[in-house]
């Protein structure tokens, strides 16, 4: 059984209001870091909270693009100091399962098969870089700053290791990890870490334009653009490789939203997914 047909979505989740959840009429649902006293770090219910936000928005047709940012002047300072003291305390088994619900939690985000976009206003530290990586699209202000600071409290970024490399490569992560250096967001930029920075006063704006870029397109499209290029790595192009991507053209150009899709495009008419211009 998955992840996903095996989590009670029915069941009440303590803290609700550590992550606050928004829509809109396009179907834009952003997702808010809500715990500032604590630098939106994360715990053992925020981490359930966010597992149980992204497993069942995965599963809304309705849902378009989902954005990730937090309130507050840092984005997400990573473990919160009560958890770690927790897990400090734990046996091995125990610890395990804390780490794989964090596992499982960043695996929801990233298997999210709706475009996710993080908004980092301010600074990310551990598991907070885990949150860049996981999203689709990053676009940070230029007052972020990221640390991958596990190495710092003696241990490592195990779970957030795999996005980290799959990132920014293995040298830059092996970097960002051995070192626990902060980087700041123009050096972030360079290396991949995030996709656009941008002065603080345009930042929302950035993230709105980015945010009708995705609803211009076919929604079940995005989805498959995720599916095929989690199959893809970097090498050789191999007969299985150019037999998975002709399989998926073949199925995908095949359905209705194509048909729609080319329809629109011959009638010179918007795409029926598009949203409808305001004003």
């Amino acid at each position: 059984m998955s992840e996903r047909a095996a989590m009670n979505l029915s069941a009440p989740l303590p803290n609700p209001q550590a992550l606050q959840q928004t829509r809109d009429a396009r179907g834009v649902v952003r997702l808010t870091l809500n715990r500032p006293e604590v630098r939106n770090a994360f715990d053992e219910p925020l981490i359930a909270l966010i597992h149980h936000t992204f497993t069942a928005l995965a599963q809304d047709a309705s849902v378009r693009v989902i954005v990730l940012d937090a309130v507050g002047s840092l984005f997400c300072a990573g473990a919160d100091i009560g958890w770690m003291r927790r897990a400090a305390a734990r046996d091995q088994q125990a610890n395990l399962e804390d780490a794989r619900a964090f596992a499982a939690m960043m695996h929801a985000i990233a298997d999210c098969p709706h475009p996710v976009v993080a908004r980092i206003q301010g600074a990310a530290y551990g598991g907070g870089v885990g949150l860049a990586c996981a999203a689709d699209i990053a676009i940070a202000s230029e007052q972020a700053l990221f640390s991958v600071s596990e190495a710092r409290f003696g241990i490592l970024p195990a779970v957030i290791g795999p996005y980290v490399v799959n990132t920014v490569g293995l040298r830059q992560a092996r970097r960002l990890a051995l070192t626990a250096a902060p980087v700041g967001a123009a050096e972030a930029l360079a290396m991949g870490l995030v996709h656009q920075v941008v002065p603080a006063q345009d930042l929302d704006a950035t993230v709105e334009a980015t945010i009708a870029q995705l609803l211009n397109n076919g929604p079940q499209a995005l989805t498959e653009i995720k599916r095929l290029l989690d199959q893809l790595e970097v090498g050789p192009i191999t007969p299985a490789v150019r037999e998975l991507t002709a399989q998926t053209i073949s199925r995908v150009r095949s359905g209705s939203e194509a048909r729609d899709g080319f329809a629109a495009f011959v009638a010179k008419q918007p795409a029926p997914w598009v949203p409808p211009a305001s004003g």
